[in-house]
């Protein structure tokens, strides 16, 4: 009997160990998803076209003034007035510093009692010549010695003249670096101007869109802060020399609004469009897949999607321009590739 029991408890053990396993397996099965090769995937597509490829690219800039200087003064001197603040906004030829010319204008007054004594000589030596009374050397020497005086007149007065600082152009005044006395000397900046009604949009660009771009075209800038706004120009300079990203500079002359909304330093951006000559085949970028070395598209045939190698010519925006592989009127899937390999069924809408 205790050999009986030996026997059938292992059994037992090892029954209920297999039902359990299989038990467990069956349970696992069922919440294992099993992909069904034969059920059609959900996909997008589209027709390949032969089109004029025109497309609009967008470059981001941004404003500078067109015309900005530091002013200095032409002579030394101490400051006795400025006329100015930051954000004054001024006239060309009006006064903004003022530099002592006290001793000029003594300078000045002297010369002209020289003079007054000069003009009385010539007078009184003329008719003294006329009559043989002196030598005519002496008449010739208060003659020079008169417009020796008069030179100096004219060279104090443009002396005088220049310790006013004046505006050169319309602008407003965006920075001041002196105050009532302090010490001014030429090449020493004392204000800066900065004229904002017209502005230089700057840009860097590729050197493969560099060719989009022709001086003196027409232009239009969008300002980032102002998206309504359109400012019209012409393109002013095409860069000669890359910075280090090799980007080209591209630089456009526009005319700010008749408010001046449009300040220096802000962002804005520049779209132009292409236009080629021939027609090409197009198909959106979002159906390429594989690496830019070996670009591959999904062909829809007889209902399958077949994996087609395709030479790129070009990408614009989100557009790709087809060199060869593909031909005007295939369909291809641009939407829902992830599940995709090559002989998949598809169910697909364009």
């Amino acid at each position: 009997m205790k050999k009986i029991l030996y026997i059938a408890i292992p059994l037992a053990l090892i029954v209920l160990t297999v039902m359990r396993l299989k038990s467990n397996k069956e349970t696992a099965l069922n919440r294992i998803y099993t992909y069904d090769k034969e059920q059609a995937i959900q996909v997008i597509t589209d027709t390949v076209k032969s089109a004029y490829a025109d497309y609009q690219k967008s470059f981001t800039g941004i404003f500078e003034p067109d015309k900005e200087t530091k002013l200095s003064a032409d002579v030394q001197g101490k400051i006795v007035s400025v006329f100015v603040d930051v954000g004054s906004y001024v006239k060309k030829g009006q006064p903004l510093v003022k530099l002592d010319d006290a001793l000029l204008s003594l300078q000045l007054q002297s010369t002209e009692v020289q003079i007054e004594g000069l003009e009385a000589d010539v007078k009184r030596y003329s008719i003294l010549s006329e009559s043989d009374a002196i030598q005519g050397v002496q008449l010739e020497k208060t003659q020079m010695a008169l417009k020796t005086a008069r030179i100096q007149k004219g060279t104090l007065l443009e002396q005088i003249s220049r310790t006013t600082v004046v505006a050169p152009f319309n602008g407003i005044i965006t920075l001041k670096i002196t105050e009532v006395g302090s010490y001014a000397a030429p090449g020493v900046p004392l204000l800066q101007l900065t004229d904002i009604s017209s502005l230089r949009f700057t840009i860097q660009v590729p050197e493969n869109d560099i060719m989009l771009f022709q001086a003196n075209e027409k232009a239009e800038v969008f300002p980032d802060l102002y998206p309504a706004i359109t400012l019209a120009g012409k393109i002013s300079l095409i860069g000669s020399k890359s910075n280090n990203a090799n980007s080209f500079p591209i630089q456009t002359v526009v005319k700010n609004t008749p408010d001046m909304k449009i300040k220096s330093g802000m962002f804005g951006k520049m779209v132009i469009s292409e236009k080629p000559d021939t027609k090409q085949l197009t198909i959106p970028a979002s159906a390429i897949v594989g690496s830019a070395i070996k670009p591959q598209v999904y062909v829809v045939k007889n209902g399958k999607a077949i994996l087609q190698d395709v030479t790129i010519a070009d990408r614009k925006g989100s557009i790709a321009i087809v060199q060869s592989g593909l031909n005007a009127g295939d369909v291809i899937v641009t939407n829902g590739l992830i599940n995709l390999y090559n002989g998949a069924p598809v169910k697909s809408k364009i």
